[in-house]
C-alpha cells in the first residue's frame, strides 16, 4: 500500500484535505481501513464511493477490525443498515448501504442516522447527495479501478477530509 508522494493537499475548498493511496489487494484494503480507524472518534461521518465490487465493504471491514466492534462487518444491502457495537470502550460502527435508497432526503431521515452520529462512527456507502447534511465534517472516500489496468485487485483510494475536523487531521490521515 503505497501513498501519493505528495502528501496531504489542501484543496481549494477551506478545511479540505485529499489523499491518494494505492491498494494492491483485498488484504490491503481491510489494512487501510485499520489505519483510518485510528483516526476516527463518536461523531464522524465516513462516505464511501465506488462501483459495485470496488471495495467498499472490505474497507470497512478494516475500519470495524480497526475500532474493535463486535460481529462480522458484512455488506448492509438488503437490511440497509448494521450496528456494530463496540467490543470495549470505543464507539459503535453504523453501517449503511444506501444503494437501493432514492436520493430522497426522507428514507435517509427514516435510518435516524443523526440521532446515532454524536457516539458512534457512522459509514454509509453510496451516500453521495444523500447524507452531506448529517455533518459538515466528513471523510469521503473513493474506490476506483484503474482504467486499462491488467491487476484487477489494483485500486486508487482517494481520501477526502471536509471540514474543519480533517484539517487538522491532515497530517495523521496522511500517515495511513
Amino acid at each position: 500500500m503505497e501513498a501519493a508522494h505528495n502528501g496531504p493537499v489542501t484543496d481549494t475548498a477551506p478545511g479540505t484535505v485529499n489523499l491518494d493511496v494505492t491498494v494492491e489487494s483485498p488484504e490491503e484494503m481491510k489494512e487501510l481501513g485499520r489505519r483510518i480507524a485510528r483516526v476516527l472518534a463518536p461523531g464522524d461521518l465516513v462516505m464511501l464511493t465506488g462501483e459495485l465490487g470496488a471495495g467498499k465493504t472490505t474497507l470497512t471491514r478494516g475500519l470495524g477490525e480497526g475500532l474493535g466492534v463486535r460481529g462480522a462487518v458484512t455488506s448492509p444491502t438488503f437490511v440497509i443498515a448494521r450496528v456494530h457495537p463496540p467490543l470495549g470502550e470505543g464507539p459503535a460502527l453504523v453501517h449503511v448501504d444506501a444503494y437501493r435508497l432514492g436520493g430522497g432526503l426522507d428514507e435517509m431521515e427514516d435510518l435516524d442516522l443523526d440521532v446515532s452520529l454524536p457516539e458512534s462512527v457512522v459509514v454509509v456507502e453510496w451516500g453521495d447527495g444523500k447524507v452531506e447534511e448529517l455533518s459538515e465534517d466528513r471523510l469521503r472516500v473513493v474506490i476506483d479501478r484503474a482504467v486499462g489496468d491488467t491487476d484487477d485487485e489494483r485500486r486508487t483510494v482517494t481520501l477526502v477530509g471536509i471540514g474543519a475536523r480533517w484539517a487538522e487531521l491532515g497530517a495523521e490521515l496522511a500517515g495511513t
